[in-house]
């Protein structure tokens, strides 16, 4: 019997500069390289080391399509994290052909889709994640912001930023980016 999964979350704050992604990646519980791999994804890493540990979990490990579908988020995400979007992709897209409600997989194509400046994918996608259902909705909210800001469409971009202020209170980055704005 494969190991058990459930679903977290791991953000890489978004400068409206580029510099990175919000992120959502998942834990594999149990032993060997894909539970080593949900571990680098979750924390933060993105070195090679952590990136090799998530392709020899889905080289050689069998998995179920459930963990299998996981193990290739969190490779994304640490692919994200290296700016290799379309690497990153590749992953997601391998993840949600294995396991179609994925929320996951489909607002970190969008955030991967947001780090090429290709906006309207992004937010299809970030769309299609949310109706899906993600662990921590408020980060692809903050993407939508971001995306919606870079294409003009400021009103949306507060509305977006807003809710993922209210969905969790105390992460100060969609605090921070709504202080740009003035409502009248």
């Amino acid at each position: 019997m494969g190991p058990r999964s459930v679903l977290a979350a791991a953000a890489v704050v978004m400068a409206l500069t580029g510099a990175g992604e919000s992120s959502a990646s998942t834990l594999v519980i149990g032993g060997g390289a894909a539970k080593d791999c949900s571990v680098a994804a979750l924390t933060g890493r993105s070195d090679e080391r952590s990136l090799t540990t998530c392709t020899v979990a889905l080289d050689t490990e069998s998995l179920s399509f459930r963990d299998r579908a996981r193990t290739y988020v969190n490779r994304g995400v640490l692919q994200l994290r290296r700016k290799a979007y379309a690497p990153a992709r590749q992953d997601f897209d391998a993840a949600s052909t294995l396991d179609p409600d994925l929320g996951e997989a489909f607002v970190n194509r969008g955030a991967a889709y947001i780090g090429e400046a290709r906006y309207k994918e992004g937010l299809q996608q970030i769309d299609l994640g949310l109706d899906l259902g993600v662990k921590e909705p408020e980060k692809a909210w903050f993407n939508r912001g971001i995306a919606n800001e870079a294409l003009g469409d400021v009103a949306a971009a507060y509305r977006d930023y807003s809710r993922a202020t209210a969905l969790n209170p105390d992460w100060s980055a969609p605090k921070l980016e709504l202080t740009r704005f003035t409502v009248r």
